[in-house]
């Protein structure tokens, strides 16, 4: 990935105010996309998909389908999220550092 697709990864993924809930969701063990509208407050369903969406592009989550009835979805954090998301959380505490000092 060169740093234009990556500066445009960060962009798009932090710009975005729902990744970071999705994120969240994800590690607490909240992977199915209803249960992830159902647990916060204002996400639609229209926008939760459009996040995932953007997340799979850029290989930071997974769609896992299973072959069942009635269908099941799941997502997952890629090895590459998870390495992703440690640097989003170092931006958090580098911006509540900036912010304490002023």
């Amino acid at each position: 990935m060169t740093p234009a697709q990556s500066a445009r990864m960060v962009e798009t993924i932090y710009g975005c105010k729902w990744s970071l809930t999705v994120y969240q969701l994800l590690v607490n063990g909240i992977n199915r996309p209803g249960e992830m509208v159902r647990s916060v407050e204002g996400l639609t369903t229209k926008v939760l998909n459009e996040c995932l969406r953007k997340n799979i592009e850029f290989g930071i989550i997974e769609r896992i389908a299973y072959n069942e009835v009635p269908p099941r979805v799941e997502y997952v954090v890629t090895p590459f999220g998870t390495k992703f998301i440690r640097i989003l959380d170092e931006l958090e505490k580098l911006q509540s550092e900036i912010a304490s000092e002023i």
